[in-house]
């Protein structure tokens, strides 16, 4: 019996020994399959985008293209969704952990088939409507650029005569100067005249051209994008030398294009020609100009005037032409913008003043357009139809009306224009910015970062991606496509934003595209449909008829509201590879966070609320995110990073820093002895939840949880584990707090070969920032530095380890007590930004320092940032021959008990400012150097000047007289 029950044991078990060997191998064979499957879904996926591409301009004069290309979009975006399943499930997996994720394996497999049999009837459409061929594209998408072309300068044309009087009079006499017409000799001369479109830059230059005498030929040249050479040769010919000289050349000949250019050079070559180039695109069409119709060896005091919307252009323009000129030309002046809307729709500005609603609504309106001159005209042109208590009501529809109003026509083609002239690598970039509100400032990093999480951005051999997506970012500006807003130190655009009419074509296209949508206080107005990215503005609601399987990116910019919502990192979101809630108006909980690791797309994650965060750690599942890129922690309670943070070897930027509400634990001891009392006791505190999330007081409940739960130290830095050595892509590091990381961790950072930016706070041991410096010196790519000791009784002293610090090293940060500056310091090439904080608040200085910047250091320094705890220093010195680039003096918490010497050593100055608590003995004296230095710098306070010592000094300055006002 024993005997049969174990025979009947091994043959079951050869049995599902042979079962799960024939499982597995079918298993293989399905896995083989997916991959070849997935190859042909990525073949396709590059042949419809390039069709999508060819389709952009042609489409909206086509019904059932547009209806096609909808189709071919949906369907590549859920290609590019099943592609990325199988790079997270599949791809990046080991052979043993593919064959155990079936449920996966088979998801992605279905997709495919459903995916292949769309692909087929897609193409099998295109089939039996003809709806697509090559060379009727071609032919007609060169037709629909012209003619749109052509319609956006007869309606800027109609405007010359209305703007005739309002805003151009300026501009004019600028650029006559600039062209300097009466000059009888030297070398032709370019000068560009560059802008957004609808700013008037045509109606500009044609002022000009009709103004200027004293040439002895001219000609006004409309260059199209796709403009024939002999025909621009022929209008060149005619319009310089007249009918007949044309007539004649040609004349019962066979003539070439170099026939013409010959005898175009050679007449010109000695006379004085004045031409216009208006409206140039790109930098091809320019070269042929310039080598072919312009002799390079006049000397007649010629003058070539360009019109684009491109800087680049400009630039690459006026190049190779001494002491040509570019004329940057900005919207109208506010009050010039009023009075050509008030013009066009027939009021007058008494009527203005006499009407409180319509003097409100006018100067909206005026906001809206940009102050764009084919805007104001455009728009006022339908408001002069209605009465003005119906001008609101269509202000609210412009948004609408520029997609259906037949008079705002021009101005979308405007912008669609400039969109559709994009490189395709830029044009979901452009999109993407439709998901900010409007007038909103975009900061460049967090805009650049996002653009890399989604793909956008294409990387370079030997080029930081982070650089390529600025790049970008440059592109668009130059092109006029975007307003830079701000600008750090060293001129590079920190924020930008989007002209609100060019947001309201963008959001119009973005929407039409199926590629974003927002919404503003409703959360319903989001319709069910295909969206990639999604931004919620009012209140975070997700509606449940959007299909969020397929979202890409969600923003949030509103609350949450009282009744329950989604957790933001809900596994609907499975695809989400962005979620950015920096401007969430609601408080980040635990709880919203501790399912982030469902989420394996991500690569961009900020939580840096406005409104705070009460995260405290970061889950162990965290490592599953292995594709990501950014990580923004400010904010948080978050005080050390889990050990699988090295484990996601794709990340470039980790932010991590505590909350500033924290900084009020330094406090609890004394103003709530009851309640540390209970935390110093580890007792439960119970009414926690009693607090409304609203309240303020919810702050302090926290606190003292995590006060409780040992989780709130007096620090705001992060600890960092063992292994951080592995991330080796690490673009951005801060703010680690070196008195709680290992020795062996401290060590590993210097393995950060990539690091551009470190922030540390210093801890007591000498021995561990001693390994610490040594590990900075190993950092050959890092560019900003941040030491924090202000609560470490060792200070600054590690500074001295330094020998030879990171060569490119632009923005250094100190704070803490330190009594000599090392030399290394003052001898960095580099360095453009310097912020010294002296002191530490627990132990007050009464030692009066003295701050010498010595002759030859600091040599390309332009800002100088000096602060401290109320402490007092005897004197600022600048030696003759210090910092000669220096621009700008930030002075706080810090008082001179002898002043400021040697400004007069500071050519390029423009600015000290002493700000909150920040004092200058004998500012009298301080104030006539700086009414006399040659820069003219402003002396800015934040204090009234009777406030602080003038020392001998009592009359007032008219330089602190304006310093007040500004």
């Amino acid at each position: 019996m024993a005997g049969t029950a174990l025979s009947m044991a091994r043959s079951m078990l050869g049995v599902a020994i042979h079962v799960a060997a024939s499982a597995a191998a079918d298993e293989m064979s399905l896995l083989i399959g997916v991959r070849k499957d997935i190859w042909f879904i990525k073949d396709e996926l590059e042949t419809m985008q390039a069709f999508l591409m060819v389709a952009e301009g042609i489409k909206e004069k086509d019904m059932l293209l547009k209806v096609w290309a909808k189709q071919v979009r949906d369907l590549s975006y859920n290609i590019e969704d099943c592609l990325g399943e199988f790079m997270v499930h599949v791809a990046s997996q080991s052979l043993s952990l593919q064959l155990m994720k079936l449920k996966d394996r088979h998801r992605i497999a279905m997709q495919i088939r459903d995916l292949k049999s769309r692909l087929e009837e897609v193409s099998s459409r295109n089939t039996r409507y003809n709806l697509i061929d090559k060379n009727q594209i071609l032919t007609r998408t060169i037709d629909e650029r012209d003619s749109c072309m052509e319609d956006i300068r007869n309606q800027s044309g109609s405007n010359i005569a209305e703007a005739e009087l309002v805003g151009f009079f300026k501009p004019k006499e600028e650029v006559i100067k600039l062209i300097d017409a009466h000059a009888r000799n030297g070398p032709a001369l370019v000068v560009c005249i560059v802008g957004m479109g609808g700013l008037g830059k045509t109606t500009l230059t044609r002022k000009v051209y009709d103004s200027v005498e004293d040439f002895s030929c001219s000609a006004w040249i409309t260059v199209s994008q796709s403009f024939v050479r002999m025909e621009f040769l022929k209008d060149m010919i005619k319009q310089l030398f007249g009918d007949e000289a044309l007539k004649n050349l040609l004349d019962g000949k066979v003539v070439r294009e170099e026939n013409l250019a010959n005898h175009l050079r050679k007449e010109l070559l000695e006379k004085k020609y004045f031409v216009v180039l208006d409206d140039l695109w790109n930098i091809d069409d320019w070269k042929w100009i310039r080598s072919i119709a312009f002799p390079s060896s006049n000397i007649k005091g010629s003058r070539i005037m360009v019109t684009t919307r491109d800087v680049s252009l400009a630039e690459k323009c006026t190049l190779e032409f001494p002491r040509s000129a570019i004329y940057h030309h900005e919207p109208l002046e506010t009050n010039d913008a009023i009075i050509l809307l008030l013009q066009k729709t027939r009021k007058s500005e008494e009527d203005m003043k006499n009407d409180d609603n319509m003097r409100n609504i006018v100067t909206k309106i005026v906001k809206k357009s940009g102050r764009l001159p084919l805007a104001i005209l455009t728009i006022g042109g339908i408001l002069a139809t209605r009465v003005v208590s119906e001008w609101k009501s269509i202000y609210n529809q412009l948004p609408s009306e520029l997609e259906t109003n037949g008079s705002l026509e021009a101005m979308r083609r405007m912008v669609t224009l400039s969109y559709n002239n994009l490189p395709s690598h830029l044009k979901s970039c452009f999109l993407y910015l439709s998901i900010f509100p409007d007038d909103f400032e975009i900061k460049w990093r967090r805009l650049v970062d996002r653009w890399i999480s989604e793909g956008f951005v294409i990387a370079k051999a030997g080029v930081s991606v982070v650089d390529v997506g600025r790049s970008y970012l440059n592109d668009l500006i130059k092109r006029s496509m975007i307003q830079p807003s701000s600008w750090d130190v060293e001129g590079n655009v920190k924020s930008c934003r989007v002209h609100d009419i060019v947001r309201d074509v963008m959001v119009s296209i973005a929407r039409d595209e199926k590629f974003a949508c927002s919404t503003w206080d409703n959360p319903t107005s989001i319709p069910g449909d295909n969206f990639r990215h999604v931004a919620y503005q009012g209140f975070w609601c997700p509606d449940k008829c959007l299909d969020w399987n397929h979202v890409r990116s969600l923003t949030v910019f509103g609350k949450r509201p009282m009744k329950p919502a989604p957790s933001v990192c809900s596994p609907d979101f499975r695809m989400l590879r962005t979620l950015d809630l920096h401007d969430a108006q609601f408080e980040i909980t635990q709880e919203d966070i501790n399912t982030i690791g469902s989420l394996r797309h991500l690569k961009y994650v900020n939580l840096r609320s406005h409104r705070g965060s009460h995260v405290y750690k970061l889950p162990r599942s965290i490592e599953k995110l292995q594709g990501l890129q950014t990580l923004d922690i400010r904010g948080s309670y978050v005080t050390s990073l889990p050990a699988e943070i090295t484990k996601l070897h794709s990340l470039r930027s980790l932010r991590c820093r505590k909350s500033e509400a924290t900084d009020s634990y330094q406090n609890l001891h004394t103003h709530y002895p009851m309640m540390c009392c209970i935390s110093m006791f580890h007792m439960p505190v119970l009414f926690t939840h009693l607090v409304s999330p609203t309240d303020k007081s919810s702050d302090m409940m926290m606190e003292f949880h995590m006060a409780w739960t040992g989780r709130l130290p007096n620090y705001d830095g992060v600890r960092v584990p063992r292994g951080i050595g592995n991330l080796k892509e690490l673009d951005i590091l801060e703010l680690v707090d070196i008195e709680r990381t290992s020795r062996k961790a401290v060590k590993e950072l210097g393995q950060l070969i990539k690091l551009r930016k470190l922030s540390v706070k210093l801890g007591k041991s000498m021995q561990k920032n001693k390994i610490l410096s040594a590990s900075i010196q190993k950092l050959t790519s890092l560019r900003s530095l941040s030491l924090d000791a202000r609560l470490r009784t060792s200070g600054l002293k590690c500074l001295h380890s330094i020998s030879s610090p990171p060569p490119l090293l632009s923005t250094l940060h100190l704070q803490g007590d330190i009594e000599e500056m090392p030399d290394w310091v003052g001898n960095l090439v580099h360095l453009v930004k310097f912020k010294l904080r002296l002191g530490n608040p627990r132990e007050p200085d009464t030692r009066m320092n003295i701050l010498v910047f010595r002759a030859e250091t600091f040599i390309n320094l332009r800002v100088l940032g000096l602060a401290g705890w109320w402490r007092p220093v005897r004197e600022l010195i600048f030696e003759e021959g210090t910092a000669p680039h220096m621009e700008r003096i930030k002075i706080s918490r810090l008082a001179f008990g002898s002043g400021i010497t040697g400004i007069t050593h500071l050519p390029k100055l423009k600015e000290i400012s002493l700000g909150w608590g920040g004092r200058v003995a004998k500012l009298g004296v301080l104030q006539q150097e700086v009414d006399v230095h040659p820069s003219h710098p402003v002396l800015q306070l934040e204090r009234h000047w009777r406030e602080h010592d003038l020392g001998d000094v009592v009359q007032e300055s008219s330089t602190l007289a304006r310093a007040e006002q500004t």
